[in-house]
């Protein structure tokens, strides 16, 4: 790398101490946040019976959830490195209560659409705030912080679908309205995590903004790491799209199971994620963030081409192979360009968080529509060739390294 490519290092040790009080509650309450989310996808299958809904309006579900986050979390992030308010994080979490509340009542396809439009607002606050208090209470191990952080969203994620399959599929469509319960709980411990935010937290922020000089990389060579970094980002949650929105289908569909086996399973793979994305955020640390991402990307393709060809047994294990490797790199992709864009903490985690659900949504929109064109098998085999993406890694700028060589100096 050239020496004006390199990065400049921390000059001394990390100011403050990692507080696991908070990464906990921003955790517990990601975990919340995602599992509410999670119903949407949960509830699919029944969805579609009783609306009498296409694999294409399916899919235009997920995308009115997805793009609103995603179209509002970089300015949510932008404006909170500007004008940061500790208390955004509760308040965001009641547009999540109301749309639930609106989802358990909801008696038209129209109306389903606006409550998730409305809990996609929630996400649009939550996530890029989240992932700034993350970074305050890192205490300098940000691959670890960041880890913490989301994992509580893939275990909610995770248990999204199982709840679904034993309340929402038992009780119907109204017993949603109990998850609103949930949605009063993350805001009591918001309102907590906001205080620390505003005493101890910003201080935090600021006094890393200055311990960490600014990265003396090129502007070109900024963007386009940057325009990298969102292409694997492309390519990680455009093929989790494929799992998430339709793998109950695929195994309905191929192994003629239940809707609430297919559900199980589905649950299976969701909850080797947290695995995955727990290893990642040291292992970047510790190896460096472009070698995580790379061997988390690329190193998917094996098994993602393998995977439609299986029979169930080897679908369920080839699935939980690929949660946990292609789970990985998403924590070591956020701290790499954080450390991209030294105190614009808010705009790179709101406009990596915002991609990736805009991504999700558009993928989830896109393949429902291949799906009923062609078949859903089609769209697995289709979408198993999106880690080859992960070959862009290569151009990505080292980093960690180079920081080590200004340490031994």
């Amino acid at each position: 790398m050239d020496k004006e490519q390199i990065t400049v290092a921390p000059t001394g040790p990390s100011p403050e101490r990692t507080t696991f009080s908070i990464l906990l509650a921003v955790s517990f309450c990601h975990l919340l946040n995602d599992m509410m989310q999670a119903l949407l996808p949960a509830i699919y299958p029944t969805l579609k019976v009783e609306y009498h809904l296409t694999f294409a309006q399916i899919g235009l579900i997920t995308l009115a959830f997805q793009l609103t986050a995603s179209l509002l979390q970089p300015a949510v992030g932008h404006f909170a490195d500007s004008r940061p308010m500790p208390y955004s994080l509760p308040f965001g979490m009641i547009f999540t209560f109301v749309g639930l509340l609106i989802l358990s009542v909801a008696g038209s396809y129209g109306v389903i659409l606006l409550a998730a439009v409305i809990v996609g607002l929630g996400s649009s606050v939550f996530h890029p705030e989240s992932s700034r208090v993350a970074r305050m209470a890192s205490g300098g191990r940000h691959g670890l912080a960041q880890a913490m952080f989301q994992v509580g969203g893939n275990i909610g994620s995770a248990l999204g679908p199982l709840t679904a399959a034993f309340i929402v599929l038992a009780y119907g469509q109204r017993s949603i309205a109990w998850y609103s319960l949930i949605a009063l709980l993350a805001i009591f411990i918001l309102w907590n995590v906001g205080a620390w935010y505003k005493t101890h937290g910003l201080r935090r922020l600021k006094s890393a903004v200055h311990h960490y000089a600014q990265p003396r990389l090129p502007q070109r060579k900024i963007v386009i790491s940057l325009a990298i970094l969102l292409t694997l980002i492309f390519s990680k949650f455009f093929y989790l799209s494929s799992i998430t929105s339709y793998y109950t289908f695929y195994l309905i569909h191929a192994f003629h199971l239940s809707v609430q086996h297919a559900q199980i399973l589905l649950f299976v793979f969701l909850a080797a994620i947290p695995v995955g994305t727990l290893a990642g955020g040291p292992l970047g640390d510790h190896f460096g963030r472009k070698y995580v991402i790379w061997f988390s990307i690329l190193g998917a393709l094996p098994f993602t081409l393998a995977l439609p060809y299986a029979n169930l047994f080897w679908t369920v294990v080839l699935s939980v192979i690929v949660g946990l490797v292609i789970s990985s790199a998403f924590s070591a992709i956020v701290v790499y360009g954080q450390e991209l864009l030294q105190g614009r903490v808010g705009m790179v985690s709101g406009l990596f968080f915002g991609f990736s659900f805009g991504m999700g949504g558009l993928g989830a929109a896109l393949l429902g529509k291949l799906a009923d064109l062609t078949s859903i098998g089609f769209v697995f085999q289709v979408c198993a060739f999106l880690p080859v993406l992960g070959l862009l890694t290569a151009f990505l700028p080292n980093l960690e390294p180079a920081r080590k060589r200004m340490r031994a100096t």
